[in-house]
């Protein structure tokens, strides 16, 4: 997408053109699904991902000078009280596209 697109558009234009791309692969994917956010068993918010692929990783779209630790901290957040654990980070405001692989752990 990055190398089609380059770094000069909005967030929702790389978020189209990665559905687009997930659909011609065939990989399973909702696109900003209500996901509750929990604490202690209660249901305390809502989050919507940009992308949940397999009903198992979470994809948020960014476009940005760089990631940021805010950034990673925010998604971090939105995680903590959802049954996802693992998340991509995916910066397309930069040369070349940055992606950060985050893994939610309850430690």
């Amino acid at each position: 997408v990055h190398k089609e697109l380059g770094s000069v558009h909005k967030e929702i234009i790389y978020h189209k053109a990665i559905a687009i791309e997930l659909v011609e692969k065939g990989i399973s994917f909702v696109e900003e699904k209500p996901v509750d956010v929990r604490y202690k068993g209660k249901k305390v918010g809502v989050y919507r991902p940009d992308f949940i692929i397999d009903d198992k990783v979470i994809l948020e779209v960014k476009v940005a000078p760089a990631i940021t630790k805010a950034m990673r901290d925010q998604v971090y957040y939105y995680v903590k009280g959802t049954s996802y654990k693992l998340v991509l980070l995916a910066n397309f405001g930069t040369s070349k596209v940055e992606i950060k692989r985050l893994i939610y752990t309850d430690k």
